[in-house]
């Protein structure tokens, strides 16, 4: 299953393509803007974008720069009603991976998707910032900052948190986290994961003793909610 963000202002083509995705097993999620499209984008962290050309308050070439220049390397895949190939060449010099044009069969544009993923990675791909709360940061550059003040993350707090953004949502076992942060698994080390995990709340929670951004799954882990 991946994750599917459709940013696509035309209310059947929305649903049609949501609907699709769903039923082929993949969690979408809809903006029918520009503007909540590169929001979804860069908080969401999607496996693959979907996204219109012509689109309300932001158009999807300036969404889809907008998402290169935040260091996304997500994969995007544009739709138009335009047929000229100078529009295909705007959109992928735009930071587009590849390029639909109107009328398509749904069929053309999931096997795009799937090549798309299967290039990328998926969801294991490493990401390389991420924002949530009022927490940022920079992976790339080992920065992060907490309502605009630095925070100090450690290379394991880092590598921890970076993997925790790269599976959002999922429940992670402690000893699955042990062998992608540590490159080892040990049910008698299980507690490290522990002692990292609440020193990264201490520094990314507003209430370390009540998370939010990142919970734990009595008896069997993690899960980043972020």
């Amino acid at each position: 299953m991946a994750k599917i963000l459709i940013v696509e202002d035309d209310a059947a083509m929305a649903t049609a393509l949501r609907d699709g995705f769903a039923f082929d097993g993949h969690a979408v999620t809809v903006a029918r803007d520009g503007v909540e499209g590169l929001r979804l984008a860069t908080e969401s962290s999607p496996d693959v974008v979907v996204l219109d050309v012509m689109l309300p308050r932001m158009s999807g070439l300036d969404v889809c720069k907008r998402i290169r220049a935040k260091g996304s390397d997500v994969p995007v895949i544009m739709l138009t009603a335009r047929g000229q190939e100078i529009d295909k060449v705007v959109g992928l010099r735009a930071g587009a991976d590849d390029y639909v044009t109107k009328p398509f069969g749904f069929m053309e544009l999931t096997a795009r998707v799937e090549a798309l993923l299967r290039r990328a990675g998926g969801a294991a791909r490493r990401a390389t910032s991420c924002r949530f709360g009022d927490v940022e940061v920079d992976f790339a550059r080992c920065e992060a900052r907490k309502a605009g003040r630095p925070v100090e993350l450690s290379a394991r707090e880092l590598r921890l948190l970076q993997y925790f953004v790269a599976h959002r949502g999922e429940v992670l076992s402690r000893e699955r986290l042990l062998d992608a942060v540590w490159d080892y698994g040990s049910d008698s080390q299980s507690r490290t994961v522990d002692v990292h995990v609440g020193k990264l709340r201490r520094k990314i929670e507003d209430r370390p003793e009540d998370p939010r951004h990142i919970v734990t799954v009595h008896g069997i882990g993690y899960k980043f909610t972020g």
